[in-house]
C-alpha cells in the first residue's frame, strides 16, 4: 500500500509524530547520522586507500571532495528506509531544523536516491499535533547552503585532529588527540590554573560592626564596614594584582590597613558616637531575564539542579521528542505571538493581573549571527502545561519546571523596590576621620521574582535578596553596638566549572550551542580536565599539549582564529563565502596566513623532554615536573646536591596550583613506595617501617631474609588523625598491636577492639559493633563494651552511625541529601539513589551543587538492577554458551555525488 514516508533522526520523535500523523504516513527514523567520514581503516574506500590523502577521507587535492561511508552498524538500517521508499509515494525529510540536521537531510537524500516522487524538507520547532500538521502542509526545499557549512566544519575538524593529533602522538603521549573547539577549551582550563600558579596572596584588613540607630526605628540593629579614612577609600580585594601588590590605578589612592593598625582604630573609636553624613536613596528596578537558549540553560541547570552540560541536554532531548518543549539547540531567545500569548495567560492566572505588564515583551537574540530561526527554549504548544499538569517526573520534571518558570516569568512585570546607601562617621582619638557605609535594598514588588530567580555564580547576592536599613536621615546620631579589626585575603580566579567555561566560551563567541555539551565531555574523557567537586582542574598533560601547540600552532589554538572560523562558517551558511576557497586556505595556507599543510611538515625538531617539563618553585629550585608515560613525576637532587638524583610520583587528585615548592619537597622526600625506618620492635627486634601504599599510608614489619614463606609481616593501617611525617615507633607499636582484646564477657567470650575496612568496631564472636573512633580501639573499657553490647542491635546490624554531612535538598527529588559512610566508601543520598564519591571528592568540600550533580549522574543511569532470586531446585541448571553469529561486512562506501 502506498504511503508517505517520513524519516526523523530519533525513535522517539518517531513514535511520538507517527501518533500524530495518523494512517497514510509511516514515520521511520534514520537513529542520528547514516553516513560519515571513514572512521577507521577498514572503512577507507579501496580507490582511495593508496592516496596521499587517503587517512582524511577528504581529497584535499581536488577540491576537497569528502568521500563518505555508511558504517558497518547502519548498514541494515539503511537497508529497511530503502524498502520503506519502494512503496512511498512521496519522502519527508524531518530532522532537525539547523545544520546538523540539514546535512542529514541531505545525506539521506544522497544515499537512498528517491526516484519519480516527491521528496519536501518538513520543519519543525516543536512536537505538537498542530505544529507537525503545519509542517507537513509546509514544506520547503533542502537548504544546500546550510548542508555546506556543515559539511566545510566536518572537514575543518577532520583536517585539524588528523594532522595535529599524530605530532601529539611522537611528542607528548600516544592516544591523545587535538580538537579545532577542544583543544581551545582546554587552554581555557590550563590558562586559569598558570593564574592561579601565579597568584600571590595579599592580606588587607578593615572594621566591620553593628551600629544601633536608636530607640523608635523599625530596624534598630544594622551592619556596617568601614569605608574611608580622611576621605581615603579604604582598600579592598579588587584594589590588588594577582602579584599580591596593590594595582597602579590604586597607589596612593587607596588606605591599605594591616592587622595593627585596623586593631588600633578598633581601639580609638571605642565609645564615640557616629553622625550620619549621608543618605542616598535610589529607585530600584529589575527587568525580566529572557527565555532560555542553549546555553543559558545549560548554565542554570548547572548551577540549580547540579546537571551537567551533558545530561541537561540528554533531558531536553527527551523532553523535545515527547512533545514537552520547543527545539533545545538554539541561539535565540524570541518568542512566537503564541507563545507570549500563553506566557501571558498564565501570569493572569497563577499570579494576577497586577502582575503582566501592558506591552507583551519581545527579547531580541545578543547572540553574534545567531543560527537559524528557531525559537527560545519553551513549553511546546499553544497553550502552556504547568509542571503539575505534565505528569513528569524526576529529572524531567525539574527541568521543564525550570524552562516553564523561565518561560513565563520573561512576561511579567519588573521587579521594583529601593536601595539606600548610608554613610556614617566620627573622628577616631587618634584624629583620623572614620566613615562607616552600609548599602541595603528593598523590595517592594517582586513582579517577576514571584516567579523566578536566576542563579548566581561566586557566591554573588541573587536577585531577590534584601537587606534593610532604619529609616535615617542627614545628622541623626548613631552609637556601635559591636566593632572589631577584619582580616581579608585575596582570592585566586575561580577555577571554571561547566557552566562558568560554557560561558566564557560563548562570550569570546568559540564554538556552537549544540557542540558545547560534547566538548566538555571530550576534554573530560581524553583526561585533559577532571572535575573536583564542581571545579574543572587541568591535568599535567593538559599543560604538555596546551604548550606544544601554542609553541607550534599558535593560529590553530589562539581564541580569535577559533572565533573567527565560527563567522566563515556562518557566512558559508548565508551564501556569502565559498567553502573550497574558504578550506584551501586553511589547510595550504595563502599569502596572508600560514596553512595547517605546510606547519604539520614545516614543524623541525621539537624537544619532546623539554615539552613535557615544568619547574616547581622557579627555575633555579633544581626540582622539575615531568609528564611521563605513566603520568606526572617530580626529579629533584639528593643530599649531595646530584641532580635528577630522587624521584617521586606526582598523586592524580593533586591540583598543579597546589604543587608548591614546599609540598615538591615533601613528596621527594617521601615517594611512593619508599619506607621510612621507624626503629626496631623492642620484644621482637624486627625493624618497624612506614609506607605509602595503593590503599594509603601503613606501618609495617619488615622479616628476615630466612623466615619461612607463610609468615606473614603485622600490618596497620594509620589513623586519619596519623601522617607519615610524623609517625613515630611508639605510635607504630600501637596500630600493630591490633587486634586489642578488651576481655571477656560473662560466659567467657572474647570482645576484641579491630580497625577493618569499614572504620573501627567490636568483635564477640560473630556479633560486631561499630566505634565512633579509630581512638576508642585503645581506650574502650571492658565496661563500655559490655554496655554498647547490652543495646539491641537493629535487624542483626549495630544501629545506624549518623550521617556524616548533611547538604540541603536535593533539587530534583526535595529529599534531603545527606553523606554517609558505607560498606565501599562514602556516598551521598536522597533516600532513593545512593551517589558514591569520587576520588576527587571530599567530605568536606563537598557541596551541594556537587551532591546533586552525582546524585544526577546516578539517577540518569536509572534503578539498580537486583540481583535474580536463587531458585529452590537441588540441581543447578547446566551453562549454555552461544557463539555470537558473525556479522556480514562489506567494502563499498558512498561517495559524495
Amino acid at each position: 500500500m502506498a504511503h508517505k514516508l517520513v524519516i526523523v533522526e530519533s525513535p522517539a520523535k518517531a513514535r511520538t509524530i507517527a501518533g500524530y500523523l495518523g494512517k497514510g504516513y509511516v514515520v521511520e527514523s534514520s537513529i542520528g547520522h547514516i553516513r560519515d567520514l571513514p572512521q577507521s581503516a577498514a572503512e577507507i574506500p579501496a580507490k582511495i586507500k593508496d592516496k596521499p590523502w587517503g587517512r582524511f577521507g577528504v581529497d584535499v587535492e581536488n577540491g576537497f571532495t569528502p568521500y563518505y561511508v555508511v558504517p558497518r552498524d547502519k548498514k541494515s538500517h539503511m537497508t529497511k528506509l530503502k524498502g520503506l521508499l519502494k512503496d512511498a509515494d512521496e519522502l519527508y525529510l524531518a530532522t532537525d531544523e539547523d545544520r546538523e540536521g540539514e546535512a542529514i537531510a541531505w545525506h539521506l537524500l544522497d544515499e537512498l536516491k528517491p526516484k519519480n516522487i516527491p521528496v519536501h524538507r518538513m520543519v519543525f520547532h516543536e512536537i505538537t499535533k498542530p505544529a507537525i500538521q503545519a509542517a507537513v502542509e509546509n514544506p520547503r526545499e533542502l537548504a544546500m547552503d546550510l548542508v555546506e557549512a556543515q559539511e566545510t566544519r566536518r572537514i575543518l575538524d577532520r583536517l585539524y585532529g588528523y594532522e595535529v593529533s599524530p605530532v601529539l602522538w611522537r611528542k607528548v603521549m600516544s592516544g591523545l588527540s587535538a580538537g579545532r573547539v577542544q583543544s581551545v577549551a582546554t587552554r581555557l582550563v590550563v590558562d586559569r590554573e598558570r593564574e592561579r600558579m601565579a597568584f600571590k596572596l595579599a592580606s588587607y584588613w578593615d572594621l566591620e560592626g553593628s551600629f544601633d540607630a536608636g530607640s523608635g526605628k523599625d530596624q534598630r540593629i544594622f551592619p556596617a564596614k568601614l569605608h574611608s579614612l580622611d576621605d581615603v577609600r579604604v582598600a579592598r580585594g579588587s584594589d590588588f594584582g594577582q602579584d599580591g601588590q596593590l594595582k597602579a590605578s590604586a597607589v596612593g589612592k587607596v588606605a591599605h590597613l594591616d592587622r595593627n593598625r585596623a586593631e588600633a582604630l578598633v581601639e580609638a573609636l571605642g565609645g564615640v558616637s557616629y553622625d550620619v553624613r549621608s543618605v542616598e536613596a535610589k529607585p530600584y528596578k529589575r527587568s525580566p531575564y529572557a527565555p532560555f537558549r542553549t546555553t543559558t540553560l545549560q548554565q542554570e541547570a548547572s548551577r540549580k539542579l547540579g546537571m551537567s552540560s551533558s545530561v541537561t541536554m540528554s533531558v531536553a532531548q527527551r523532553l523535545y521528542e515527547n512533545g514537552y518543549i520547543t527545539y533545545m539547540r538554539t541561539d535565540s531567545t524570541t518568542l512566537s505571538e503564541s507563545a507570549i500569548g500563553a506566557a501571558r495567560e498564565q501570569v493572569r492566572e497563577l499570579y494576577g493581573a497586577e502582575y503582566l505588564p501592558e506591552k507583551p515583551r519581545v527579547y531580541a537574540s545578543k547572540v553574534k549571527n545567531a543560527q537559524e530561526a528557531h525559537e527560545a527554549i519553551r513549553p511546546a504548544g499553544d497553550t502552556f502545561r504547568t509542571p503539575a499538569q505534565t505528569g513528569l517526573t524526576g529529572e524531567q520534571f525539574r527541568l521543564y519546571e525550570l524552562i516553564w518558570m523561565r518561560t513565563v516569568a520573561s512576561q511579567m512585570r519588573d521587579a521594583e523596590g529601593r536601595s539606600v546607601t548610608i554613610r556614617f562617621g566620627a573622628q577616631a582619638a587618634t584624629g583620623e576621620d572614620a566613615v562607616f557605609s552600609s548599602s541595603g535594598r528593598v523590595i517592594t514588588f517582586h513582579g517577576f521574582l514571584k516567579a523566578y530567580v536566576e542563579g548566581t555564580d561566586d557566591n554573588a547576592a541573587s536577585d531577590d535578596a534584601e537587606t534593610r536599613l532604619p529609616n535615617l536621615n542627614e545628622g541623626d546620631r548613631l552609637s556601635a553596638a559591636s566593632l572589631q579589626a577584619s582580616g581579608h585575603e585575596t582570592k585566586p580566579p575561580a577555577r571554571y566549572t561547566e557552566a562558568t567555561l560554557i560561558k566564557e566560551l560563548e562570550e569570546r563567541e568559540i564554538g556552537r550551542p549544540s557542540t558545547y555539551a560534547s566538548i566538555i565531555g571530550t576534554i573530560l574523557n581524553r583526561g585533559y580536565v577532571y572535575k573536583k567537586g564542581t571545579a574543572l582542574v587541568p591535568a599535567w598533560i593538559a599543560f604538555s599539549v596546551t604548550r606544544l601547540l601554542t609553541e607550534h600552532f599558535p593560529r590553530l589554538i589562539s581564541y580569535e582564529f577559533t572565533a573567527g572560523m565560527e563567522d566563515v562558517l556562518d557566512d558559508i551558511a548565508g551564501g556569502r563565502r565559498d567553502r573550497v576557497s574558504e578550506l584551501a586556505e586553511f589547510y595550504y595556507g595563502s599569502d596572508r596566513v600560514a596553512g595547517l599543510h605546510p606547519l604539520v611538515n614545516g614543524l623541525g625538531d621539537i624537544d619532546a623532554k623539554e615539552l613535557a617539563t615544568f619547574p616547581v618553585g622557579g627555575d633555579d629550585s633544581g626540582i622539575h615536573l615531568r609528564v611521563g608515560k605513566y603520568g606526572p613525576y617530580l626529579e629533584g637532587p639528593d643530599d649531595d646536591g646530584v641532580e635528577f638524583a630522587k624521584r617521586a610520583n606526582v598523586p592524580d587528585d593533586l591540583p598543579p596550583d597546589e604543587l608548591t615548592l614546599e609540598k615538591a619537597k615533601e613528596l621527594l622526600a617521601n615517594p611512593s613506595g619508599e619506607e621510612i625506618v621507624l626503629g626496631a620492635d623492642p620484644e621482637s627486634g624486627l625493624q618497624i617501617v612506614a609506607k605509602s601504599g595503593r590503599f594509603g599510608p601503613y606501618v609495617t614489619e619488615v622479616l628476615p631474609e630466612d623466615a619461612p614463606k607463610s609468615a606473614k609481616p603485622r600490618t596497620g593501617s594509620l589513623f586519619k588523625t596519623m601522617s607519615l611525617d610524623s609517625i613515630t615507633l611508639e605510635d607504630a607499636l600501637k596500630l600493630l598491636s591490633l587486634p586489642r582484646v578488651v576481655g571477656t564477657d560473662a560466659e567467657g567470650v572474647e570482645i576484641t577492639a579491630q580497625n577493618g575496612r569499614y572504620g573501627p568496631y567490636l568483635k564477640r564472636g560473630t556479633d560486631s559493633r561499630s566505634l565512633t573512633s579509630e581512638d576508642q580501639l585503645f581506650t574502650i573499657t571492658l565496661d563500655e563494651a559490655l554496655a554498647i553490647y547490652a543495646q539491641p542491635k537493629q535487624r542483626g546490624r549495630a544501629a545506624a552511625a549518623p550521617p556524616l554531612k548533611e547538604l540541603g535538598p536535593d533539587p530534583v527529588s526535595g529529599q534531603p541529601m545527606v553523606v554517609k559512610a558505607g560498606r565501599f566508601g562514602e556516598y551521598v543520598t536522597d533516600g532513593e539513589y545512593n551517589a558514591t564519591l569520587r576520588k576527587d571528592d571530599s567530605i568536606e568540600a563537598l557541596t551541594p551543587e556537587r551532591a546533586a550533580e552525582l546524585l544526577a549522574e546516578r539517577r540518569a543511569k536509572g534503578p539498580a538492577k537486583k540481583a535474580a532470586k536463587k531458585t529452590t531446585k537441588k540441581a543447578a541448571a547446566k551453562k549454555t554458551t552461544k557463539k555470537a553469529a558473525a556479522k556480514k561486512t562489506t567494502k563499498k562506501a558512498a561517495k559524495k555525488a
